[in-house]
């Protein structure tokens, strides 16, 4: 299965070990990802916020990309990538003038070859009988909390991935590497999102609450599809705990536990750029951490 890969800005930067776990995985699911050629950024929080025009824009020129490349499908890891990308889609499927703006734009119609917007819970999704296959170190002790965000899900008739309130896809994916995702009800809670350097006393406030019901439903680590989600809570978690002394709690990106299911080397995975230390979680599993140290890297 080909698909153009879109990384975005945060996958090369903030991000790379989500973007080094999934091109680690991919060859094993079968998973073929062609990086787009020539791609920009697609406009994120700035450009939504404060130029319409620009919003559509920029993110629809990467679908311009994947028709001229002859890519079917658009893999985009980032939550806020793949809403912006499904956001421009949608607004050029459903209003004329905003499609007759951009064929002037781009000297080509948008709508004439039909390109999938897919992000990472859409496309595992899809490899779910390749990943149980694939599992060599089923990791039945270890107790995961799945958590979307707000960009997967919303707006419910844009992302047309799962229920917005009630989310199972994540679910699915944690159960074919033998892990449970624990129930629990901060699943679709915002962390704060981009306000992490704007208002980082109500980050710290969202993402104390999300800890909170990870701990309380017992899970090991919260499970994450989204560069700022993990940002925020794994960035940020000192302070989360610090006025209740909690204990720490390792944040995972999905491809990160597939990796471990895998049995891949822990640091291959980027587990050793977190600034919460996986090594507690590792050790319940008895994955190999030769080598593992605390690197967490600066957002």
């Amino acid at each position: 299965m080909k698909v153009g890969y879109f990384p975005g800005c945060s996958l090369q930067s903030t991000a790379r070990e989500y973007d080094q776990s999934l091109k680690a995985i991919a060859p094993e699911l079968g998973i073929q990802l062609e990086e787009l050629q020539d791609w920009a950024c697609c406009g994120a929080s700035s450009a939504h916020v404060t130029n319409h025009r620009l919003s559509i824009a920029l993110p629809a020129r990467t679908l311009m990309l994947a028709q001229k490349q002859d890519l079917g499908a658009i893999f985009a890891p980032c939550a806020t990538c793949y809403n912006r990308l499904a956001s421009a889609q949608y607004a050029i499927e459903h209003d004329a003038s905003i499609a007759s703006e951009v064929r002037s734009m781009f000297a080509a119609d948008p709508r004439e070859k039909s390109v999938r917007i897919l992000g990472v819970p859409h496309l595992l999704l899809e490899k779910v009988e390749e990943i149980h296959a694939a599992v060599t170190v089923p990791l039945r002790k270890v107790k995961v909390a799945c958590y979307y965000g707000c960009l997967l899900l919303r707006p419910a008739q844009i992302c047309r991935l799962d229920d917005p309130e009630v989310p199972t896809s994540l679910e699915k994916i944690v159960s074919a590497t033998g892990a449970t995702a624990v129930p629990w009800d901060k699943a679709v809670e915002c962390c704060g999102g981009a306000f992490s350097q704007s208002r980082p006393t109500s980050v710290v406030r969202l993402g104390r609450s999300i800890l909170k019901s990870a701990r309380t439903a017992g899970a090991q680590a919260i499970v994450v599809a989204c560069p700022m989600c993990h940002s925020n809570l794994d960035y940020r978690q000192q302070a989360m705990n610090a006025r209740d002394q909690e204990s720490s709690m390792p944040i995972l990106y999905i491809s990160q536990l597939l990796g471990l299911s895998m049995g891949m080397d822990p640091l291959l995975l980027g587990l050793g750029s977190h600034f919460i230390s996986p090594e507690p979680l590792l050790g319940s599993i008895g994955a190999a951490q030769s080598g593992l140290k605390h690197e967490g890297h600066h957002p």
